[in-house]
């Protein structure tokens, strides 16, 4: 099959995927909507029932007609050229990836599809090689309040992956994932601000070894400390503890938390564990509304304090909704979050909205990310420019709904103008280690 007749088909089956389960959310919506608290009840089971609290507090949702959001021409390529020798073991492992989407068509009916749609999420077409973020701000609210809580700017905040490249050499795979073992790194570093937590930061790598854990590290200046954390604590809120110095976290309502942030690192990009580490479950595909042809930087909503981002464009997509349960290995080891349920794109693969569950199974906190479809990071960009569209995330909602407690982070930063380099080899293998996390600090 050519590149052409491979991309129209996928497109095809997509539209008519949307077609087919939008009736019911059409009947509740249409374009020129404009959803507010007074008439949230329109959008009822067409966002998650954590995304509706945030509609519900202010949230304002502009509906817009469903669009068709293109793959990056080397993406579709791959895709085509090796999809058709990926598998999955038994046990949910992947064999045979190279790069590209691992599985274009997930049959619903397959015993693995969720599995399958994880895996997909994974290798997404929205950064296959590398990313970096500059001056990322996370801002946090309270309820009731409009003034910020706290202010985060990282200096980099971003990834390199070592497999699935498929824009900037060496591709499709880095050869040094022979030697190493390490699939990607990602980080979020320096901290340059508050001051006290300037220079602080996190690094992460992931192996490409059936088995073997990520390995992750946070670093103080203050201390000088580099510490390696265990998986439990990854989805632990980043932050300064209220009883204590940076780097310490006080305990609360379904986990440890602070007073600074509800972001953690298991959550970014909507989730961000290691896939082995879950069982999946697909609970269903249904039409659900979306934000993804937004606007960038994203802007703070005036409506709810600061508490999300508003007003952004919304339209109905074709979504799979996937409930990931934490491993009883790693359940013992303290997950702080045991199971999430995930709304997945399924033309871009991309999370949209998560709802967050403590070990009681109530629900403690939600996710909506915002993405923005184009060929440049920012209107103004004149470096972060691509020779196409593509698709790539411009802020992330994470709010504790038991108190209002709300993070948000902007990538790009609020007053960014060249902030998201994707696919443009703006870091190399050695940026998210360690060692420069703690040179980085100095």
């Amino acid at each position: 099959m050519s590149l052409n007749r491979f991309s129209t088909v996928v497109a095809l089956a997509f539209a008519i995927a949307v077609v087919s389960t939008a009736v019911s959310a059409r009947a509740q919506v249409k374009p020129g909507d404009v959803i507010t608290p007074d008439n949230a009840s329109q959008v009822v089971g067409l966002v998650s029932p954590g995304n509706f609290i945030l509609v519900k507090q202010g949230m304002e949702m502009k509906i817009t007609p469903t669009t068709h959001m293109d793959w990056p021409p080397p993406y579709k390529d791959a895709t085509e050229r090796y999809s058709p020798q990926v598998s999955l073991t038994s046990d949910g492992e992947m064999k045979g990836y190279v790069a590209g989407l691992p599985f274009p068509l997930v049959d619903a009916n397959d015993p693995q599809a969720a599995t399958k749609i994880m895996w997909n999420f994974t290798f997404r077409p929205l950064s296959t090689d590398d990313i970096d973020t500059h001056n990322i701000e996370a801002i946090s609210h309270k309820a009731g309040s409009p003034n910020e809580i706290e202010h985060f700017t990282f200096g980099h905040f971003g990834a390199y992956k070592y497999v699935g490249r498929t824009e900037v050499a060496p591709m499709p795979v880095d050869p040094y994932v022979l030697n190493t073992g390490i699939a990607s790194r990602s980080g979020a570093f320096p901290i340059l601000e508050p001051q006290e937590m300037a220079g602080a930061g996190i690094v992460s790598q992931r192996s490409v070894l059936p088995g073997v854990e990520d390995a992750t590290w946070e670093y103080s200046r203050e201390t000088r400390r580099l510490r390696r954390l265990p998986a439990s604590e990854l989805s632990d809120a980043f932050g300064v503890a209220a009883d204590g110095p940076a780097g310490q976290t006080s305990g609360g309502a379904g986990g440890a938390t602070t007073y600074a942030s509800n972001w953690d690192p298991d959550s970014a990009n909507g989730f961000s564990a290691r896939i082995q580490d879950f069982n999946y479950k697909l609970l269903g595909e249904q039409a659900m509304l979306a934000s993804v042809d937004g606007s960038s930087p994203a802007t703070p909503c005036e409506q709810d304090g600061g508490r999300s981002v508003c007003p952004e464009k919304w339209q109905v997509r074709r979504v799979y909704v996937i409930e990931a349960t934490a491993k009883p290995h790693i359940i013992g080891g303290n997950m702080i979050v045991p199971r999430r349920v995930l709304y997945i794109d399924a033309e871009g693969w991309f999370i949209t909205a998560a709802d967050l569950y403590d070990h009681n199974g109530n629900m403690w906190k939600t996710i909506a990310n915002f993405h923005a479809y184009s060929d440049r990071s920012t209107p103004n960009a004149n470096v972060s420019i691509w020779p196409f569209k593509r698709i790539f995330q411009t802020a992330m909602v994470e709010e504790d709904v038991t108190d209002g407690f709300s993070t948000v982070v902007y990538t790009p930063g609020l007053n960014s103008h060249n902030g998201v380099y994707v696919n443009m080899g703006a870091v190399d293998r050695d940026f998210f280690t360690p060692a420069q996390l703690v040179q980085s600090s100095r």
